[in-house]
């Protein structure tokens, strides 16, 4: 059963970021677009307290800007490769900031964190190469990388590793997805309907439109830079995927482990009971420090 402090944020969370579902497409995307001419585009920290004491930001140019964040108290001996969630349309978060510079502190890691371009003024098209080369980059350096995502960028984090696998470059060490969304196409469409009376977060209607926005069109959909779950799954590294079932997005996470059983790709699925969307990354909760402790220990 749930904390109740989990089940505080469950209701708190969602009332915060004012999620709702879409009643038009055409309007959410010219919602979206306004929002984008306004938001401030640089690294927000506030979530995590005496940040400038403790790490020092670069950021290089892959074509959209990619910071990188080194510890200046201790060594990095290796590097925490993360990709932003939110449904492809939002930037990252200053909860993706804390969430990341928590684990590459427990984990002796430096952090990267590509602000790649977001729909729907762009599609996957826009960031794959760059982002698959500076993977790869990183992952060739001492130490290697671990590569990491949620949601929206837990499946972009799975779509770089098969295509860092198929051109035959340096793989991360393990992936490390928090409810990836690894089918755009919705194959499994009766029990996300299912899901959506549930999940209190994530709505249906902004899941197709978010979907054919990053994917360009609908017959892009199936790709495996955007479906990752449809791809041939062999050969990836080791990984670990966690996600709740009152999650809009975890009927996509088990079709993800059965496809990797039947690969038979090394990836630990940790499926939690009533459990709301991305709960791995909620602060000051039993469920994410558990979360915390089963990545770590799986990294190692």
């Amino acid at each position: 059963m749930p904390s109740l402090r989990h089940q505080l944020l469950a209701a708190v969370v969602p009332r915060i970021r004012g999620s709702r579902d879409i009643d038009d497409e055409q309007a959410e995307r010219d919602r979206v677009e306004r929002w984008h001419r306004t938001l401030d585009r640089t690294l927000p920290t506030r979530a995590t307290p005496g940040f400038a004491r403790r790490w020092a930001v670069t950021v290089e140019d892959l074509g959209f800007p990619s910071y990188v964040l080194e510890p200046r108290h201790r060594r990095a001996r290796r590097t925490l490769h993360y990709v932003h969630g939110g449904g492809f349309m939002a930037p990252i978060d200053a909860f993706h900031v804390r969430y990341a510079t928590r684990l590459a502190d427990r984990i002796g890691a430096r952090v990267v964190l590509p602000d790649y371009p977001l729909a729907p003024e762009h599609t996957w098209a826009d960031s794959h190469d760059a982002l698959v080369e500076d993977a790869a980059r990183w992952a060739a350096r001492d130490g290697g990388a671990v590569l990491a995502g949620d949601s929206a960028g837990g499946g972009l984090a799975l779509a770089m590793a098969l295509s860092v696998r198929d051109r035959g470059l340096t793989a991360p060490t393990h992936l490390v997805m928090h409810a990836p969304w690894v089918d755009l196409t919705t194959s499994t469409a009766e029990e996300t309907r299912a899901a959506d009376a549930i999940d209190p977060w994530l709505f249906h209607g902004k899941l197709l439109a978010y979907a054919e926005w990053w994917a360009g069109s609908a017959g892009d959909l199936g790709r495996r830079e955007v479906s990752p779950a449809l791809a041939d799954l062999s050969g990836l590294p080791r990984a670990m995927v966690l996600y709740g079932t009152r999650d809009l997005l975890h009927p996509g996470c088990r079709l993800l482990a059965r496809r990797a059983a039947e690969a038979g790709w090394d990836l630990i699925a940790v499926e939690e009971p009533d459990l709301i969307h991305v709960y791995g990354l909620l602060p000051l909760t039993p469920e994410g420090r558990r979360a915390m402790r089963q990545v770590v220990g799986f990294v190692g």
